[in-house]
């Protein structure tokens, strides 16, 4: 296997949890607006670096959540004690990590001046404003339906996401 093809495996992989996987969506969706509101409060290169790494390592521990939940799923669909007690605590990890990447946030955006910068630059740019509603909005139901729900709502089928995972584990 070459260096590069590894590379657009990992993708295909973040791909698959993305598609497959509400919890990764709504971390992906939480990142992009820690993303689009860390611009107003002036972080230093280590308060940067800690919110980079915090976000990174949610979404890896959800991938790994993931990994592990799908392999337990593949080794038996029968009720397993063992079974359970492996995705749970895999489940856990992603809890444990996200509640402490929440403290990290309030740690580094516990600062009244970057939220009022934030509030006076939505205020005076309305556009802006809509924008981010209108983001939120999409947000909602990019989280409840996945991509591909959603191209299938636009387009009118009937076969919801649970449907198609079914369909997926059955392949």
């Amino acid at each position: 296997m070459s260096f590069f093809k590894g590379f657009g495996y990992a993708f295909l992989g973040i791909l698959h949890c993305i598609k497959n996987e509400r919890n990764m969506r709504f971390h992906t969706v939480a990142a992009l607006y820690v993303l689009v509101f860390a611009r107003f409060f002036d972080f230093s290169c280590s308060e940067w670096l800690v919110l980079f790494l915090t976000i990174g390592a949610v979404i890896a521990a959800e991938m790994i959540n993931t990994a592990i939940e799908e392999l337990c799923d593949k080794v038996t669909q029968e009720t397993d004690p063992h079974i359970k007690h492996s995705k749970d605590a895999a489940a856990g990890a992603v809890l444990v990590l996200a509640i402490f990447a929440a403290v990290i946030g309030v740690f580094l955006f516990w600062n009244a001046e970057g939220w009022i910068r934030l509030y006076t630059f939505y205020m005076t740019h309305p556009w802006n404003l809509t924008a981010v509603v209108l983001l939120a909005v999409c947000s909602v139901f990019y989280i409840v339906w996945g991509p591909v729900g959603l191209k299938e709502r636009c387009r009118g089928k009937k076969n919801s996401s649970m449907e198609r995972k079914k369909k997926h584990d059955k392949d």
